[in-house]
């Protein structure tokens, strides 16, 4: 696993690393102060008009939401013990599909990288030189 990330970062300097963590953690905040207006804004649409209950504020909807996700079970969905070993191996199978041709990388591209990437260059080199 540790390959693919460091594939998916070759060629990055460690700017755009930062900045790329940096704008997900605003991309992050955005988000939740945006599902935390629109529970406000949802709350105090229909439940007073409906239940007659009272009216939310930002930070009461913010703790209804995480109650919410904490009774829920979070992201599992509403499933109970069987359904969540049975989506946790899917989750861990689906994993280890996405990785697992990531495993022999490096020892790929000791023996053949720099062959197959040369031969790949000549063909497109040589594919440009026909089309011209």
């Amino acid at each position: 696993m540790s390959n693919y990330f460091k594939h998916k970062m070759r060629g990055k300097s460690p700017g755009e690393i930062a900045g790329m963590i940096i704008f997900g953690a605003i991309f992050i905040t955005g988000l939740s102060i945006l599902f935390g207006f629109v529970i406000m804004w949802l709350w105090n649409w229909l439940m007073p008009m409906i239940f007659g209950l009272t009216t939310l504020t930002f930070w009461e909807a913010v703790g209804v939401f995480i109650l919410f996700k904490i009774l829920l079970g979070g992201c599992g969905g509403f499933g109970g013990k069987d359904k969540k070993k049975t989506k946790t191996s899917n989750c861990n199978h689906e994993s280890k599909r996405q990785f697992s041709k990531w495993e022999h990388y490096d020892n790929f591209w000791k023996e053949e990288g720099n062959k197959a990437y040369e031969a790949y260059v000549n063909r497109l080199n040589s594919k440009e030189e026909t089309d011209d």
